[in-house]
């Protein structure tokens, strides 16, 4: 019993330090290159459309960032392709019957303060690609594109994870 209770403080002790490593981990570096796309409203069409041109945006940045190895390489490419990106945006309004215009800007951009897997992010202007749909005044989506944070998420959907910690806690508990 003695045992198992050591094993059991071990585990805590070793899981709260692993998760902080993990969140320090999780910090954007100051050369990221961010992605932000802000909708025209919170109504669900709006919403709707930004989840639309997020998705088809992210595919086509996965495949022109995937082999970019620094941030100013990454931002060539985007500065390149940017006829590409509004090529994108104009073909899923127009299938959506979408009228309200958009912007597409690629620079210093303003966000807010932003929350991201339990890390704090400080507002200010940041390297980035910003997508404004019509008066761009509902909830945005935003991510990181370079390092790739959020096109890695979306490649690793059906990766399964697992506590090496609960597997531990589960072997001696069973």
């Amino acid at each position: 019993m003695k045992k198992t209770i050591i094993l059991i403080l071990f585990v805590c002790v070793f899981y709260v330090f692993i998760s902080d490593v993990l969140a320090k981990n999780l910090t954007i570096p100051k050369d990221a290159i961010r992605i932000r796309i802000i909708p025209n409203s919170n109504s669900s069409f709006d919403q709707d459309i930004k989840l639309k041109v997020k998705d088809k945006i992210e595919i086509t940045m996965y495949d022109l960032l995937k082999n970019a190895k620094s941030s100013e390489e990454a931002e060539d490419i985007i500065k390149n392709n940017l006829e590409l990106v509004d090529k994108d945006v104009k073909e899923i309004l127009s299938e959506e019957n979408y009228d309200k215009g958009y912007k597409i800007n690629f620079g210093e951009n303003y966000f807010p303060e932003k929350e991201y897997k339990g890390v704090k992010y400080e507002a200010g202007y940041y390297e980035s690609l910003l997508i404004t749909l019509g008066k761009g005044e509902g909830d945005n989506w935003w991510c990181v594109l370079f390092p790739p944070l959020c096109l890695i998420e979306e490649e690793s959907s059906d990766v399964e994870y697992k506590s090496i910690v609960m597997e531990i806690i589960e072997k001696y508990l069973s």
